[in-house]
Formats: structure tokens, sequence, C-alpha cells
């Protein structure tokens, strides 16, 4: 069954059959995938069946919906299609075991009435956004299938188990130490935290020559993970340098990324 996949940095943070209708994308919390970026509109796209094709269609969003670096407005979705929403990567797989991983979400008037006023989208430049698109069709299909794989493993696992009860019950927080950043203390309640010099950052990195996008933190059922956002980055946890993509974080972990040392933590949901 044909399945969608969103990623960041070639992480996926989230993935969703199309077996069950249309899935809409975009900033607000009553798309089946949300995207908490504000370089995506509150409803950005939506992916749907037509014709026996699955079809990717832009909602006249501000940034445009991007496949093989030209804007679309509505594109017929090919196996292992890729296409950019924001700063986040959608990948279409057309053969993908139908294992549900997500739930579509449902609304009537009255509670999209209710829906909160997001801030205005912000700006994302052009060339940048051809240069994210380039980076995610160059990225190996193999770290996908690497992720999936470890999910699927997890999810056999006890679910009576401590540490995922924990992550269901508390949220991240981290408090810095050494560096400089915009904040002190942050509490990691989306489901992916950029840290960088980029004012889309959630972590935003204050040294003059720091890097755009350094690191991120993303939350999964699982946990916390931390990921450096290319080779040439640096990112330690109590020492030990992150090698081979990410890295699960615990409570009391110290984490040192581009000159920065924090220590992650749990505060109550």
């Amino acid at each position: 069954m044909a399945k969608l996949f969103l990623k960041f940095e070639d992480q996926v943070i989230q993935e969703v059959s199309l077996s069950s209708g249309t899935v809409t994308i975009g900033r607000q919390p009553d798309n089946v995938l949300r995207i908490d970026n504000p370089a995506v509109s509150g409803y950005h796209a939506k992916v749907y069946s037509e014709n026996g094709h699955y079809v990717l269609e832009d909602a006249e969003s501000f940034n445009g919906t991007y496949i093989n670096s030209q804007r679309i407005s509505k594109v017929v979705l090919k196996d292992g299609d890729k296409a950019l929403i924001g700063k986040h990567t959608l990948e279409f797989n057309a053969q993908a075991q139908d294992v549900w991983h997500g739930s579509v979400s449902t609304v009537d008037a009255q509670a999209k009435a209710k829906l909160p006023q997001l801030d205005r989208t912000a700006f994302l430049d052009t060339a940048k956004a051809k240069e994210m698109i380039a980076m995610a069709v160059a990225a190996s299909s193999s770290g996908r299938a690497t992720a999936v794989q470890q999910k699927a493993q997890q999810k056999g696992a006890d679910q009576s188990q401590a540490p995922a009860h924990v992550a269901h019950q508390t949220i991240g927080t981290l408090t810095i130490m050494e560096g400089r950043t915009d904040q002190k203390h942050y509490v990691l309640t989306s489901r992916l935290t950029v840290i960088g010099k980029s004012k889309m950052a959630g972590i935003r990195l204050k040294r003059w020559f720091a890097p755009h996008v350094a690191a991120s933190i993303y939350r999964s059922e699982d946990g916390y993970f931390i990921a450096a956002s290319g080779d040439k980055i640096k990112v330690k946890v109590n020492d030990a340098l992150v090698e081979g993509g990410k890295k699960q974080i615990e409570a009391g972990n110290v984490i040192e990324v581009d000159g920065v040392k924090a220590v992650f933590g749990f505060c109550e949901a």
C-alpha cells in the first residue's frame, strides 16, 4: 500500500498510509500530516487518489510546493518522488507495506472554527529551497528503510516498559550551560526542534559564524533523538561523538553542538 514519509534532514519524522483517504498537510493541528514550521502554511497541500493515481496538490500555499526543483500546483506522484514543503521533505512510496503509524484527523465545522490563529507564514528563500530539494534527492533511500525497520522493531517491544511510559507523560527540556543562545532554557514541545543560527530554529545559536542549521532534536513515540545536520557538524552526547546518524538522549545527558553545551531533562506535560 502506498505511503508518505515526512522527513527533516533525511530523518523520518512521521509516516502515513494513503489507504484512508485524503491526506492534508500543513501547520494547523487538524491536518493529517502537521508540520510545525513557520515556513509552512496552515493548509499547505494535500495528497489524494484520482483516476487510479495519487495526486499531490498545492493549496495555494505562501512558499509553494516543489518537486524536482519545480514549483507545482498539481502533479501525479511517481514512486520515489520527493516533494519539498517548507524545509521538510515528503517522500512518496507506492510499494510500502501497509503498516499504520498515524491516524486521520477529522474535524467538523464547529471544531474548525476554534483552530488557533497562526503567526504569518515566514518567507522561504527560493534558492535555499532548491538547494534543499537537491539534498533530499541525493539522500540514500537505505536510510529510510533503516529508520522504518527500527521503528517497527521498537513498536513490537513491550509497551509497558518504563522508557516508553515516560516519553508519553513528560516533555523534554534543554538547559544551556555554556555558549551563546537566544534563551537559557527550552521546553521541547514540538515534534522537531532545530538548533542553528536560522531565524526559524527553535534553539537559536548566537555565535557569529554558527551554522544555519547545526543539528535537530526530534521527538518520537520512543523518546527524544538528536542528529547532526551534516558530516561536518560535530555533535557530542556525554563527550562521545554522535556517529551514524541519530542518538537517543536521556535525562541528565550533556549535549554539545557548535560550542554550546546543554543538559537534557524532562518536565511534566
